[in-house]
């Protein structure tokens, strides 16, 4: 699960009005990247999230987009520059052709599918397994893939509670999942409870392979954070390591099951 890393080529070309200010760059593999980068403590945190949701997003075989640690040349920061400390690394996530932002306008280019509605499922298991608060009904942080109809994963700088590090895990409340939307009842559309019943058995079956995978991965997550991101090991390892605990686990896939089924009466 190593991260490459690669540098930016040329000036940054577009910066994104969303709430970190990512960056657009080309870099050293002629891939444009999406990059988020530190620009105080907090955003270090959120940074971190990032790069730990997308690692384990990844041992779970959630689809999402290619990621690379991105230095980006102080010269190719231009006026984009000002509140980022030069010389840290980026978090960068490959740009996609082809996808769509999922957004309630754009709804009717997503047809009720058995797959969509198994992956659906899948994303929203992980999201509460991470505590992603940032993925629901009014944000739903994924983009639709037309030429494969997947949906891609996106955005997990909310992971652990929007990337609080104080205090022990909670679990989602209902309205923090995406179980909880209408793109979850457009995926579903006529399909009957029968059938989401058995993709929520075979899901539980996955789960525990999942569980598994994540642990396998741990150590290798958390030796690759950047020590320029200047981020308190025990503090990170600690919260890292709560998503193992064997509570966590029976309390995510009970909370998981009432949100499912409070969906689909």
């Amino acid at each position: 699960m190593a991260i490459p890393v690669v540098q930016s080529i040329s000036a940054i070309s577009k910066q994104y009005e969303t709430g970190e200010h990512p960056v657009l760059v080309m870099c050293s593999d002629r891939q444009l990247y999406v990059c988020k980068y530190v620009r105080g403590t907090a955003s270090a945190y959120k940074l971190a999230c990032e790069y730990i949701g997308a690692c384990f997003a990844k041992s779970w075989s959630v689809y999402g987009p290619h990621n690379a640690f991105v230095e980006i040349k102080s010269a190719h920061w231009g006026r984009f520059g000002a509140s980022h400390p030069l010389g840290i690394p980026a978090f960068g996530c490959r740009l996609m052709a082809d996808v769509l932002d999922v957004t309630p306008s754009m709804l009717d280019e997503i047809k009720e599918s058995l797959a969509l509605l198994r992956q659906l499922m899948h994303i929203a298991l992980f999201d509460f397994w991470i505590a992603n608060e940032d993925r629901n009904a009014n944000n739903a942080n994924l983009l639709f893939e037309t030429t494969s109809n997947k949906l891609v994963a996106i955005d997990y700088g909310c992971v652990f509670n929007t990337a609080t590090f104080d205090y022990p895990l909670s679990q989602l409340t209902s309205t923090d999942t995406i179980l909880n939307s209408d793109l979850f009842q457009r995926v579903r559309g006529t399909i009957k409870r029968s059938t989401i019943e058995r993709l929520e058995k075979e899901l539980r079956l996955a789960y525990e392979n999942y569980f598994k995978k994540s642990q396998w991965a741990e150590q290798a997550v958390l030796e690759q954070i950047p020590q320029q991101w200047n981020l308190p090991t025990d503090a990170v390892r600690s919260k890292v390591q709560q998503l193992f605990s064997p509570q966590w686990k029976k309390d995510v896939w009970e909370n998981f099951q009432e949100c499912l089924n409070e969906n689909i009466l």
